[in-house]
């Protein structure tokens, strides 16, 4: 059975104006602004209100704790040519956390900026750690277009390749930002509650989120549960075909801890879900779930439209219990899978009720996938939005949505 939705993209198309792109964080977190679309009613405040908007015999509110690693490494040629070299995911060892423990070697798929300069050799660079001088070297085992595999070696054996990206490495800002990676940026472009590295981009929603209103949220008797996404560069990838149905959604690691599974599974309603990265990552358990129900492999985890062609029947209570089945029959304390899911107009969410999330770039997949979300009416939320001053994109403000029931 085929299900593949067909939409034409350029119905999730609006003009965005460059001067509303936010190219800079605010002077406090949350002191941006905060659209609540609330079952059509379009309202607006400040962040540090959002407490305003939960009900008041508790919720559960579902965090993506991923770390944005210092993923630019930049070389020079002996010539002087400059190579700009982006860290993707690990090819070698795949697990992202094997690969920054690596004390020798580590290979990588990356994009590599000036490429056309770097024909053959090693690059190398001299690095000071807190454990000494070293010296790094990257080899390209791989020239493709738009991909390359890169081999990085260094001379000091008792310096992690994590320990390397930290001295090393620049801060991966969206390019949209049109600017160099600042120093302000190494703490902005985190989340407070940041805590596996893996991500090369920010699950921005929750950039708006601070010590303070986290405390509120919990003393107010909401639950708070973290889950891993980490998010890949294809985040900024745009639509690039006329039919969503060609275009080719990139995959992303998501981990989740028992206890999270446990906590959403018998925790509070309504559901809100920080972050499209958290929705994908909810939403992807729903389904790998359905797919033990149903016998199939999840080895290789979700596939872009397996949501579309799977049973659509199962509770989220048997989906989720599935996995947590799963988990038992193996004696994992956590789950860990890839997901290439696209959610797109038409599709009927299992687990997440209700959004906080930033405003997004026309004919993307996060647009897409608001407007699976609140249906027709994110152009009323976007349009509103541009004509009242509000801030777009990773540094931009905030919204939450609540969808018509």
């Amino acid at each position: 059975m085929d299900n593949i939705p067909h939409i034409d993209r350029k119905l999730y198309d609006y003009s965005l104006p460059e001067e509303r792109i936010a190219r800079y964080p605010l002077a406090e977190r949350d002191l941006s602004k905060l659209l609540v679309y609330n079952q059509g009613e379009i309202t607006e405040t400040r962040f540090r209100n959002i407490l305003d908007f939960f009900p008041t015999g508790g919720s559960t509110i579902v965090f993506n704790n991923t770390k944005v690693i210092r993923a630019r490494l930049h070389f020079r040629k002996a010539t002087g040519a400059p190579i700009e070299i982006f860290c993707l995911e690990p090819e070698s060892p795949t697990d992202v956390q094997q690969a920054f423990t690596a004390t020798s070697s580590t290979v990588w798929n990356c994009i590599v900026g000036n490429s056309k300069k770097w024909k053959d050799g090693k690059l190398e660079r001299l690095i000071q750690t807190a454990k000494g001088e070293l010296t790094l070297y990257a080899e390209r085992l791989v020239n493709e277009r738009n991909n390359s595999v890169v081999r990085f070696s260094w001379t000091n054996s008792n310096v992690s390749f994590a320990e390397v990206m930290e001295n090393a490495g620049v801060m991966p800002i969206p390019p949209y930002l049109n600017r160099e990676t600042e120093d302000l940026d190494m703490l902005r472009y985190q989340t407070v509650y940041s805590l596996h590295e893996g991500s090369v981009a920010a699950p921005t929603a929750g950039l708006h989120f601070t010590d303070s209103i986290l405390h509120s949220l919990r003393s107010a008797g909401h639950n708070t549960v973290n889950l891993t996404l980490h998010v890949g560069a294809g985040t900024f990838k745009p639509i690039d075909a006329d039919n969503i149905a060609d275009h080719v959604m990139h995959a992303e690691h998501i981990i989740v801890e028992r206890s999270a599974i446990e906590q959403i599974l018998n925790g509070k309603h309504p559901l809100t879900a920080v972050g499209t990265t958290s929705v994908r990552t909810l939403e992807s358990l729903y389904w790998l779930g359905v797919k033990l129900l149903i016998g199939q492999d999840i080895s290789a985890g979700l596939s872009q439209w397996d949501a579309y062609n799977l049973p659509q029947d199962f509770s989220p209570a048997d989906a989720l219990s599935a996995v947590l089945k799963y988990m038992d029959s193996r004696g994992d304390n956590h789950f860990s899978s890839l997901t290439q899911i696209m959610i797109v107009p038409g599709y009927r969410f299992r687990i997440v009720e209700r959004l906080i999330t930033n405003f997004h770039q026309p004919h993307s997949t996060l647009l897409l996938l608001i407007g699976a979300f609140v249906g027709a009416d994110w152009r009323n939320i976007y349009d509103y939005a541009l004509s009242h001053d509000f801030r777009f994109l990773s540094y931009g403000d905030s919204s939450l949505l609540i969808p018509r029931k």
